[in-house]
């Protein structure tokens, strides 16, 4: 199962909406088949690995990181692919709480003859899928949101200089990250301050995130890098009810899809709802870039998951720009506590993820 798993997070950033799947077939002590859900989730690790192992699938176990669907969609059911391969065993870490799966999975093997062991390695099988999950079970995708700051938490001097803060290394560690995601995000401030590329570089051809905007009246130039290249690589504009109609039209003409979301009342796009409409057109996984504002916002409303900071080793002081903006918390015991999962060194910085409380 740990092996699925790993086969498993090969499909992080590439197959949403749907899940993250590996499946491993061992027969005889060997293994006759691995799969992975292939980009833009198809065909399904399942199908893969009982095609790689042929005959040799009759009689074997299947390992899957999540039970296998049940539904006729793009493709027959996995549960039924296993049932005609002679798969004698399966092996599985999680339910699928998406309804149309919901145990089914589970019950079309067992109601065959195969023996099913649910629950191995769940919670490293639900970290992997946690985006998936939460878009299933709270209508949401799972945000990571990244900081790259001095030692004393500036992200850009007064005057707004923040290229370099961190080294080379870091910036193709989060590159990597990226590539992890499904969507990388930006407030409008930093759209426009940082005129932003967005994409995945220096990896290869690989598929590109879908690069993400909260620009409440459309003011980023279509223009600008992201207008430029939107043909190339998905750009999503999320704005309010009051961007101007020429606005909209204008970033429509460059390949962007624009979407309207609901306001505050300072007339700012709502966090929740520009999150809600990403999960609604299939996104699991979103890293949020900034800016202070945005990243403030996201933490206030609870909607931050993870936070995966590159700290350099300088100092700017006081005069500096903060990298996240105010909370208004009245007290101490109002902070949120985090849980550190792992910290390294990348090149001269050093990283850390996060994981925020869970309601």
């Amino acid at each position: 199962m740990a092996h699925a798993l790993r086969l498993a997070a090969r499909g992080l950033g590439y197959v949403w909406p749907n899940p993250a799947v590996g499946c491993v077939l061992l027969r005889d002590g060997r293994i006759v088949g691995r799969g992975w859900t292939q980009p833009g989730g198809r065909p399904h690790a399942e199908r893969r690995a009982l095609d790689q192992a042929g005959d040799l699938a009759r009689g074997a176990t299947a390992y899957v990181t999540l039970e296998p669907c049940a539904h006729h969609g793009k493709t027959p059911p996995c549960a039924e692919g296993l049932i005609a391969a002679g798969v004698a065993r399966v092996v599985t870490a999680l339910t699928d709480p998406d309804p149309r799966v919901a145990g089914k999975g589970h019950a079309m093997l067992r109601a065959a003859g195969i023996e099913v062991c649910e629950g191995v390695l769940a919670p490293e099988a639900a970290r992997l899928n946690a985006g998936f999950l939460k878009r299933v079970t709270q209508g949401l995708p799972f945000v990571t949101l990244k900081l790259a700051t001095t030692l004393d938490g500036r992200i850009a001097t007064a005057s707004g200089e923040s290229r370099w803060i961190t080294g080379p290394a870091a910036r193709r560690h989060v590159h990597l990250m990226r590539l992890a995601h499904d969507a990388v995000m930006v407030g409008a401030g930093t759209a426009r301050a940082d005129d932003p590329d967005l994409t995945v570089r220096d990896m290869g051809a690989v598929p590109q995130p879908v690069r993400v905007v909260l620009d409440s009246r459309l003011g980023h130039s279509p223009d600008s890098r992201l207008g430029r290249t939107a043909r190339a690589a998905p750009v999503w504009m999320l704005h309010g009810p009051d961007a101007p109609k020429a606005a909209r039209m204008a970033w429509a003409e460059t390949g962007a899809e624009v979407i309207e979301v609901s306001a505050d009342a300072t007339g700012q796009v709502q966090a929740r709802a520009a999150l809600q409409a990403l999960a609604d057109r299939g996104l699991t996984r979103v890293l949020c870039e900034g800016g202070g504002q945005l990243a403030a916002s996201l933490v206030a409303e609870r909607l931050v998951d993870d936070l995966a900071t590159y700290q350099a080793g300088a100092l700017i002081g006081a005069d500096g720009r903060a990298g996240l903006g105010a909370l208004g918390l009245a007290a101490l015991a109002d902070a949120p506590r985090l849980t550190l999962r792992e910290t390294q060194t990348v090149g001269a910085d050093l990283f850390s993820l996060w994981s925020f409380p869970q309601d």
